[in-house]
């Protein structure tokens, strides 16, 4: 492979730095560098970060395909920065079985516009009645550590205390989806005064705490690391913080939309906000970024979800949940955490590449931008503004909050070990 010089980027946004690249790895980081015959790329004080680790994408393959495919998705995540996603179980068939994860492992080395790790269900046919093989998927090639039934919780605490004790024997964690099913039968939205005034079927915020707090207390009487995905209330923001406290081994993530959009965008009734949770009060925002900014939420997570033309364009209460997000997730975060003051970019490579990639165990990603670490680095144009258009999209689906929105920041260059994905914001 041919060496790639990076002149005058900003490393994690500090002073205009030179990176070579030879071949897979960083050769050196300095200032008046220079390689013979290097491809140069002029970066102008772009921000250069490690390639951005997503905990949690939806890639629909196997099974729904007019959704996503593992190609579309790690386009998409290539598009957006990311050199590593973790692939939700909730396929068809699930990814319960050695034979399933493996299968969405090959395809994404395959593709190798992204490292792909799947998520193992926790509980076959993410029914919640019998655990799945979580030793065979952890011992297969694909290596799985991060279980997850998401898209339904793991509500029997019976379940979630022996799935806890099972992946503590090869430091596994388990991904909760946090949502107690008997509180949130028939919720279409958040539960508050838009839903009162709408007549929607309220989402209360306590059908997600109180998992939460169920399951650090498991955790903490086993002894076992759990992961909270898509945190999304003020309330679940103090179990955590008080959990940590306790030092029961607890991480949690927040998803881009949960930072920036609030219930009130429901009044539109339009099914592109209707996501699960659902999105919340303008004090959970606050919240939840105040959380991120202080460590208490570790992670920011897309929560990628694709879904088809037909079943977004439909009444409210027909429409399936969830947004994409893995091409507008660094845009958003540099809105609602960089440009209020909240994180720097440091703290944005924390919160999006190092500590996903430990959370994960995601070797090579997350590292840091040094001489001798994997070459998978996204640049930045910081200064950049426009309007999203979802026509120009790499995913498959169109499902995005931000249509016509204006926001900062463009993904010009992503690398994975040194070898170009993405070139002045085209797939290569």
């Amino acid at each position: 492979m041919s060496k790639i010089l990076i002149r005058g980027a900003r490393v994690l946004g500090g002073e205009p730095q030179d990176v070579l690249i030879d071949g897979e790895v960083v050769e050196a980081v300095g200032s008046g560098l220079s390689a013979e015959g290097a491809e140069v790329v002029e970066a102008d004080g772009k921000v250069l970060l490690p390639g951005l680790v997503d905990l949690h994408t939806h890639l629909r393959e196997p099974g729904r395909e007019d959704s996503e495919t593992v190609l579309t998705g790690t386009r998409a995540a290539a598009s957006g920065g990311f050199t590593a996603v973790f692939a939700m179980a909730n396929t068809f068939p699930v990814a319960d079985t050695a034979g399933v994860v493996e299968q969405v492992w090959r395809l994404g080395r395959e593709h190798g516009y992204c490292d792909v790790q799947p998520i193992g269900a926790v509980t076959v046919g993410l029914e919640g009645r019998k655990l799945a093989e979580l030793g065979a998927m952890h011992e297969s090639a694909a290596g799985v550590t991060v279980f997850s039934d998401d898209g339904k919780c793991v509500d029997d605490a019976v379940m979630m205390r022996r799935a806890l004790e099972y992946v503590k024997a090869f430091g596994g964690v388990v991904a909760q989806h946090a949502q107690e099913p008997r509180l949130t039968e028939g919720a279409q939205m958040n539960e508050g005064i838009v839903s009162a005034e709408l007549g929607l079927g309220g989402w209360p915020a306590v059908a997600e705490e109180s998992i939460i707090a169920r399951d650090v207390l498991l955790a903490e009487h086993v002894g076992s690391r759990v992961h909270i995905c898509h945190l999304s209330t003020a309330g679940s923001v103090e179990i955590v913080r008080w959990a940590k406290s306790r030092g029961i081994d607890v991480t949690a993530e927040v998803t881009p939309h949960h930072l920036l959009l609030t219930d009130e965008l429901v009044r539109s009734y339009d099914p592109v906000y209707k996501v699960n949770p659902p999105l919340r009060t303008e004090r959970d925002v606050h919240a939840l970024r105040e959380a991120l900014a202080d460590g208490t939420i570790d992670i920011v997570a897309t929560d990628h979800a694709p879904h088809p033309h037909e079943d977004k364009d439909c009444e409210w209460a027909a429409a399936a949940m969830g947004m994409v997000g893995l091409e507008t997730a660094l845009s958003v975060v540099q809105e609602t955490m960089v440009e209020t003051g909240l994180l720097d970019w440091a703290g944005i490579a924390d919160r999006m590449s190092h500590t996903p990639a430990r959370i994960g165990r995601a070797e090579g990603h997350g590292r840091p931008v040094s001489a001798g670490e994997p070459a998978n680095l996204t640049l930045v144009d910081t200064a950049y503004r426009g309007s999203v258009d979802p026509a120009g999209f790499a995913s498959r689906s169109r499902n995005t909050p931000y249509a016509g929105r204006e926001l900062p920041g463009r993904v010009t260059h992503t690398w994975l070990r040194g070898k170009a994905t993405l070139v002045d914001g085209k797939l290569t």
